[in-house]
């Protein structure tokens, strides 16, 4: 008797599969009933949730969010305190082109990839996160995308000139990559801290200060590939609640020099909810030539 059962069904528009690429030999995936394949038969597990799992080799422990920090940043998203940023994003591809392939690199939930797709009724999109968590809420953040986990350090799953925009929200750069998986035309779209970012909370929580040189050093890691274009400051205000100050805090680097216990009694000191400047650098950029 044959056996016909197959794994779990991948959840991603045709278009965002067939940019797939196996980020051991860089071949094509295809789908098959065990999950995806190269021509030289590396395969890749769907999992059940739809996302299909391309990490490669070991990642270091702690790497990515836990699932605790993701259901965090799933409520802290779902409240609407950044969606400035997705409406800025959303404007600045929103003459993109026909049947864009928009990418979010190190994006979590998806949920800025979400809000983009929204405004792009003819768009497709993919979020690569080394989370699973997150790439399990990923997959099913829009009808029109999908997830993969993947290490933003490590090659991208993705072939070259493939995508058509590639999004970067507080997350990691690889300058090479994001140059080799952009199609000649495309744009890369970078979201960073201002230094007034969450400036209220800084000496109240014991938090790091925003690198002063963080503009010099963001141009110094991409300025080989690409050339600026564009630069738009975004900046708004946001009441937030205890639990949320703590999934803000959580969010960025800060997290790590303060203990849970120290952040917990700084925070129930503040106000409830606390007033916060959110004020982030939105920079546009296109890929040089190869020959550049």
């Amino acid at each position: 008797m044959t056996n016909t059962r197959t794994g779990p069904r991948l959840r991603m528009p045709r278009r965002v599969v067939d940019a797939l690429a196996c980020p051991v030999c860089g071949q094509v995936l295809a789908q098959d009933p065990r999950g995806l394949t190269c021509p030289t038969r590396h395969g890749f597990n769907v999992a059940r949730e739809g996302y299909a799992g391309l990490l490669t080799g070991a990642t270091p422990p702690g790497t990515g969010d836990g699932k605790e920090m993701v259901a965090d940043r799933l409520r802290f998203q779902a409240a609407g305190h950044y969606d400035p940023i997705g409406r800025a994003l959303a404007e600045a591809v929103a003459g993109v082109g026909v049947d864009p392939l928009i990418v979010d690199v190190g994006g979590g939930t998806g949920h800025y990839l979400a809000q983009v797709l929204e405004a792009l009724p003819t768009a497709v999109g993919l979020t690569t996160d080394v989370s699973k968590f997150a790439a399990r809420k990923a997959a099913k953040a829009h009808p029109r995308a999908g997830a993969v986990t993947a290490d933003s350090w490590r090659v991208l799953p993705l072939a070259d000139g493939s995508t058509d925009v590639l999004l970067n929200v507080f997350a990691p750069r690889n300058a090479a990559e994001f140059h080799r998986v952009l199609a000649p035309t495309g744009t890369l779209l970078v979201v960073t801290p201002e230094p007034d970012h969450l400036v209220e909370l800084r000496s109240d929580l014991g938090l790091l200060e925003v690198d002063p040189r963080k503009d010099e050093r963001l141009a110094q890691s991409l300025h080989t590939h690409f050339t600026p274009v564009q630069a738009r400051p975004v900046r708004f205000e946001m009441d937030l609640p205890h639990p949320d100050v703590l999934t803000v805090v959580g969010m960025g680097p800060s997290a790590r020099h303060v203990t849970p216990e120290e952040l917990a009694e700084r925070v129930a000191a503040l106000p409830d909810p606390v007033r916060v400047t959110a004020s982030v650098r939105m920079g546009t950029y296109r890929p040089l030539s190869q020959s550049a």
